[in-house]
């Protein structure tokens, strides 16, 4: 088990240096967030120069954070383990990786490292932007810190396994669009771009599915004001529904990972 482990972060150091490699990913996965944020905090900052928002102490940065957060535990984890696996398997490295005496599980720990690490970092850097560039308050009370904590963590864990079931789907080369398109919808619908409630109710419900609606709502639930519960469809914010559906999505997304991974590409043995 030790000599997994070692062999695990061995792989962890390696996958982080060949993320950093990829500038393309590294933009559209890493960075594409704090751009967002420090545009939309930009643009939209006179929207919030009214009576009814100075009141309620929000910005735009603060408005936007919540939404940034969770666009980037959703490209983080699912995206970077849909692409990068779904490469990987299509230019026979997981072949060959699978032919080596390194044990099948140090693979898996090193790609749980890359994600967990690169999220991390990612957060970070949104926080400092938001709390420095913008002056966004950061959460005062240690019970908004857990809710910020546990729906981070089980929001980068079911994006993670989701995204290396999700990499058997497509090829290398078809890969892009069958994960960036669906990505891209889901932030629209799931309030990450816009308010929730300008979104019509039926594209709420079908967001309501997915999960990054419900990490969305959950970064909303620590970030701003207590008030604005009453604009989610149910009300409250909903924090026992939220662990529910990101637990029972990274369960289903286990499951599948584990019953479709293949080592090999699609016609080969």
């Amino acid at each position: 088990m030790t000599h997994a482990l070692g062999l695990g972060w061995d792989r962890t150091v390696l996958e982080l240096k060949m993320y950093t490699r990829e500038k393309e990913s590294v933009f559209f996965s890493f960075l594409f967030p704090i751009m967002l944020l420090a545009l939309f905090s930009t643009i939209f900052s006179g929207q919030f120069e009214n009576p009814q928002s100075e009141a309620q102490g929000m910005t735009a940065g603060l408005y936007f954070l919540p939404g940034m957060i969770s666009a980037g535990v959703l490209l983080t984890s699912f995206q970077t383990m849909a692409m990068s696996v779904a490469t990987e398997r299509d230019d026979g490295t997981l072949k060959r990786l699978r032919s080596t005496p390194m044990p099948p599980v140090a693979y898996f720990l090193g790609k749980v490292g890359l994600v967990g690490i690169s999220s991390l970092l990612q957060l970070l850097a949104l926080l400092l932007v938001a709390r420095f560039a913008f002056d966004v308050p950061m959460p005062s009370e240690p019970a908004q810190w857990w809710t910020f904590t546990w729906v981070f963590v089980l929001g980068v864990f079911a994006g993670t396994v989701l995204g290396v079931a999700y990499s058997s789907l497509a090829t290398a080369r078809s890969i892009g669009a069958v994960v960036i398109g669906p990505i891209l919808v889901l932030q629209f619908i799931s309030g990450v771009y816009i308010s929730f409630t300008e979104i019509p109710t039926w594209l709420q419900q079908i967001a309501a599915l997915f999960p990054l609606k419900w990490i969305a709502q959950g970064m909303r639930s620590v970030f701003l004001p207590a008030s604005m519960a009453a604009d989610e469809m149910a009300g409250t914010w909903e924090h026992g529904r939220t662990a529910a559906v990101l637990l029972a999505w990274a369960v289903v997304g286990l499951v599948l990972c584990v019953r479709t991974f293949k080592w090999f590409k699609r016609g080969t043995v």
